[in-house]
C-alpha cells in the first residue's frame, strides 16, 4: 500500500467534469499521497488542511468555468488516501470529482521522472 509522499496511479471516477476534460475513457491519474487512512481533512473557506497543516486551496471554477465542488472532509477511511498536487490548478482530492481515493481504484505507485 502507498505511503505518505508516494506517487499513486489511479483510475478516476468517470464524472461529467472528468469526461468533459479527459474523454469517455479517462487515462489514469498520478498524484502524490498527502493524507493517509486515519488522518483528518478539514476545510475553512478555500483552505484545505490535513491534520491542521495546509495542503491546498480550492478554486470555485475550472479553467473552463465549470463549478468545482469541494471534496470530502473528516477522517480518511481505511484503505483510502487524500491524493494531491502542488499545482494550484490540479484536479485532486480537494475536489469532489476525485475525493478520497480508495485501494480498489489504485493501479500502482511510481516515481517522478521530471
Amino acid at each position: 500500500m502507498p505511503q505518505r509522499g508516494d506517487f499513486v496511479v489511479f483510475a478516476p471516477a468517470q464524472t461529467p467534469l472528468i469526461t468533459a476534460h479527459f474523454g469517455k475513457v479517462s487515462p489514469p491519474f498520478a498524484k502524490r499521497v498527502y493524507g493517509m487512512p486515519g488522518d483528518v481533512v478539514s476545510r475553512q473557506s478555500n483552505v484545505v488542511r490535513i491534520n491542521g497543516a495546509e495542503v491546498a486551496r480550492l478554486k470555485p471554477t475550472s479553467s473552463r468555468g465549470e463549478p468545482l465542488a469541494p471534496g470530502p472532509v473528516g477522517r480518511i477511511p481505511e484503505r483510502c488516501y487524500y491524493l494531491g498536487t502542488a499545482h494550484k490548478d490540479g484536479l485532486d482530492s480537494r475536489y469532489a470529482d476525485i475525493g478520497f481515493v480508495c485501494a480498489n481504484r489504485i493501479i500502482g505507485t511510481g516515481d517522478s521522472v521530471l
